[in-house]
C-alpha cells in the first residue's frame, strides 16, 4: 500500500483548503478554527492550512490552535512560495501531509536537478506524505520537457499528484485529467485541485483517485468568501455519491 493510501486508507479522500481570509491575524485565525470544525464535523478526510491571503505566521497559529484541538480529519499545509518551510513546519506541528504546488517542469533542467535532489533531501527526514503538483495553476512550464516526461519526473518525487486546470476555481479539464491518469497509471493517486463542484465530482472522480475544495465551498462560491456549512453538505453528499466505499 502507498503512503498516500496508508493515510487515507477508505474511499476517495477530501481536503478542504483554508484559505486564511480575515484583516488581522486573530479574525484569519478565528476564521480558520471555525472553517476547519465545520469540515471536520461534516466529514472531511483534511483540512489544507495555506497561505493564500495570510502569510506563514497565521499559518503556524492555525497549526498550534488545531493541535490543541486535534481534530478528527487530517491535517495539511502549502505553504505558497516557500517549500523548506513547509518541512520546517511539518516537523515543527502536527501535519499529516504537504502540498506543493509544483515538483516537477517549473524549471529550467539545470536548475531542476539541484531542486529534485534537495526535495529528496527534506521527504527523507519528514513522515508527512507530500503531494505533489505538474503543470499546476499559475506555476511556469519552464523545462523544456514534455507533460508526460514531467509528469513521470514529478510521480518519483511525491506520494500523490495534483492536478489543475489554469485558476483558482476553475474546473479542472478532463481530457487534463485523462492524460495524467494514462501517464501516472493505477498506482500513482491523483487528486482534483481545482474547480471541484456538486455538478462534477462524480466525473473527476471516475478517474481521479480524490480532491481538494475550497471556493465552492464558499457563501459566495469564490475564494473571498465564508465558508458555508450548507454548500459543506451539498458537496460532500455530491461526493459520497462518486466514492466507491462508504465514508469517502
Amino acid at each position: 500500500m502507498s503512503r498516500f493510501k496508508d493515510l487515507f486508507p477508505t474511499g476517495k479522500p477530501v481536503l478542504g483548503m483554508l484559505h486564511l481570509g480575515g484583516e488581522t491575524p486573530a479574525e484569519r485565525l478565528a476564521t480558520a478554527i471555525k472553517e476547519a470544525r465545520i469540515m471536520d464535523e461534516a466529514g472531511f478526510d483534511g483540512v489544507i492550512v495555506e497561505n493564500y491571503f495570510g502569510d506563514i505566521a497565521d499559518v503556524e497559529a492555525v497549526l498550534q490552535s488545531l493541535g490543541g484541538e486535534r481534530p478528527g480529519c487530517r491535517v495539511g499545509i502549502n505553504i505558497l512560495g516557500n517549500t523548506e518551510m513547509a518541512f520546517v513546519l511539518a516537523d515543527r506541528y502536527r501535519v499529516d501531509f504537504i502540498q506543493v504546488d509544483s515538483v516537477s517542469g517549473h524549471l529550467p533542467t539545470d536548475e531542476d536537478a539541484a531542486y529534485g535532489r534537495r526535495l529528496s533531501e527534506l521527504r527523507a527526514g519528514c513522515d508527512a506524505v507530500l503531494l505533489g503538483g505538474v503543470r499546476f495553476k499559475y506555476m511556469p512550464v519552464r523545462s523544456g520537457r514534455s507533460e508526460a516526461e514531467d509528469l513521470r519526473i514529478g510521480m518519483t518525487r511525491c506520494d500523490a499528484i495534483v492536478v489543475t486546470s489554469d485558476a483558482t476555481g476553475q474546473p479542472t479539464d478532463m481530457d487534463k485529467v485523462r492524460r495524467f491518469r494514462d501517464v501516472l497509471g493505477p498506482d500513482t493517486p491523483l487528486l482534483i485541485g481545482a474547480g471541484l463542484m456538486p455538478e462534477n465530482v462524480a466525473d473527476r472522480f471516475s478517474v481521479a483517485d480524490g480532491g481538494i475544495v475550497g471556493s465552492w465551498l464558499k457563501d459566495n462560491h469564490q475564494d473571498n468568501g465564508q465558508i458555508s456549512p450548507k454548500h459543506v453538505e451539498i458537496f460532500l453528499d455530491s461526493a459520497r455519491e462518486s466514492s466507491p466505499e462508504p465514508g469517502l
